[in-house]
């Protein structure tokens, strides 16, 4: 069974790495950290991809422009855990 690991725990990497990510990139950091097989879920949705993750966060507005690319903001990570 694969890992499940909450969308917060993305976007608290995304904040400790600093880096500005493409989807790509963003989609790379996330497999090396957490494993190709693993699945996320959010206050809203269960059983995501890393590729679903991040179109699910780029809907809910979670990402803000940063040069070349994109990162995201702690006030952005709902406290709901």
């Amino acid at each position: 069974m694969a890992d499940k690991i909450h969308g917060h725990d993305v976007m608290r990497m995304m904040l400790e790495e600093g880096d500005s990510y493409t989807k790509e990139s963003l989609e790379k950091a996330i497999i090396d950290k957490f494993g190709e097989e693993t699945r996320f879920f959010t206050c809203a949705a269960e059983n995501l991809t890393a590729k679903e993750l991040i179109e699910f966060l780029a809907d809910k507005g979670k990402f803000v422009p940063k040069e070349g690319g994109f990162t995201t903001q702690e006030e952005n990570i709902c406290s709901n855990e």
